[in-house]
């Protein structure tokens, strides 16, 4: 795991990309900022925590890594010793980590949208949506002591997520206080995540629904070996994708009330107003 730091001091806020071998674009988003070396207003702590998995360009060694952050993950597992030294760099901190996606090319956030700081940072990204992941924390970063926003930065592998990647990290930095600059508050959709959409075992799979657009039940979600399958109920997909997952689709959403509904009508927050991270 490879750590560095922007800026003097004791750092309150970390940017963390690699966590999956497989998605290299937020390790290149980090790589940039270094390179940039920002003058930055709040030091930035900066973690590529896979390599073993990114030098051999596969999501992980042993064990998920976004899924190790638990006694259940075997001892003697590459990712398992990997989360515990993940957690105790970030412990205490306000965490942007950034991954890549198969489900969509367009930024979305994933995150617990009930914690504070996900209401304050998420409606200032330039992202499409907040997969709310309420109760679907278990392992992963989210676990760790920290104030996580997790966000897919575009499609897997592509120049796209690698640019988006850096504006999201910028973004998220400038909502921080720690790069100047005015973050601008808008309304976000938000989805909960439901229950599996399941996927037959298959040679060749299609997906008709568009992810965070809403199907009726009855309506065609997917194909598995060109047969049709509909939808059971009406609800909105989420991380809906043809191969992303071995055994489901992807899950079955619905639509909560938006982010970033400013009751006092404010829309914009200056970063030299904002609060440091406890």
């Amino acid at each position: 795991m490879r750590v560095e730091q922007l800026g003097d001091g004791d750092p309150e806020l970390a940017v963390v990309g690699g966590v999956h071998g497989d998605e290299p674009c937020g390790v290149r988003a980090i790589e940039r900022l270094l390179d940039d070396d920002p003058d930055v207003e709040r030091p930035v702590k900066c973690i590529v925590v896979n390599e073993k998995a990114l030098e051999r360009g596969v999501r992980y060694v042993d064990s998920d890594l976004n899924r190790s952050f638990t006694p259940d993950t075997p001892a003697d597992a590459h990712e398992r010793q990997l989360a515990q030294e993940l957690a105790a760099e970030v412990q205490g901190m306000t965490v942007f980590s950034i991954h890549s996606t198969q489900s969509h090319a367009d930024p979305f956030a994933v995150s617990d949208g009930r914690a504070a700081h996900v209401q304050r940072i998420v409606p200032r990204l330039s992202v499409v949506a907040l997969v709310d992941t309420q109760d679907f924390g278990d392992g992963r970063l989210f676990a760790a002591d920290a104030d996580i926003v997790e966000v897919e930065a575009g499609l897997q592998g592509s120049e796209t997520a690698a640019e988006n990647a850096y504006t999201l990290a910028r973004e998220f930095l400038t909502v921080e206080g720690a790069l100047p600059g005015d973050a601008v508050e808008r309304e976000l959709p938000a989805f909960t995540m439901g229950d599996p959409i399941p996927k037959p075992a298959a040679d060749e799979y299609e997906v008709f629904a568009e992810n965070f657009s809403f199907v009726e039940a009855g309506d065609p979600v997917a194909a598995a070996d060109g047969e049709v399958i509909r939808a059971d109920r009406d609800f909105y997909p989420v991380l809906l994708s043809p191969y992303g997952y071995a055994n489901q689709f992807g899950y079955h959403g619905q639509k909560q009330d938006s982010l970033g509904q400013s009751p006092s009508g404010a829309n914009s927050t200056s970063v030299n107003s904002r609060p440091s991270a406890q």
